[in-house]
């Protein structure tokens, strides 16, 4: 039995394991006006290979596909039933610090969400910034304007 062991590292023909995709929730933006758009969404996508799940929600216009499945393919999926698709681009309003900035706040968005941007912060050393820091409150003798 040794024998056969040791010969049969030499000769045994591995094959290359594929890697698993990782399970994820793909949301997907997705105008549908009847049950009939919404069923053809909904049969395009769950027939997929490796979709365990699909949710829809026509009042928010959003469809949630989780299982072992690629974005895109996803993506291209809906797409291919004629509607307008796109990654679902917003954001519980409560996860942002300024919710109603002119990028974020998108009145097409569900109540309760807003579109998901970078925020900018102003720079602690704006010109702006140096200015407010002539008058003091705690120093009031540290104007130097007056």
């Amino acid at each position: 039995m040794g024998a056969l062991d040791f010969l049969s590292d030499y000769f045994s023909v591995s094959t290359p394991r594929k890697k698993r995709k990782a399970m994820q929730t793909v949301e997907i933006k997705v105008k549908m006006d009847c049950d009939g758009c919404e069923r053809r969404v909904k049969n395009s996508v769950s027939h997929m290979k490796g979709v365990k799940e699909v949710e829809v929600d026509r009042k928010q216009s959003r469809v949630a596909v989780t299982g072992y499945v690629e974005p895109n393919k996803v993506l291209k999926k809906v797409q291919s039933t004629g509607k307008k698709a796109e990654f679902w681009p917003y954001i519980p309003y409560n996860l942002v610090a300024y919710p109603y900035v002119a990028q974020a706040y998108d009145k097409k968005a569900p109540s309760g969400f807003v579109r998901n941007t970078v925020q900018a912060l102003p720079s602690p050393h704006a010109p702006d910034e140096q200015i407010t820091s002539f008058f003091s409150d705690e120093n009031p003798n540290a104007c130097s304007v007056m």
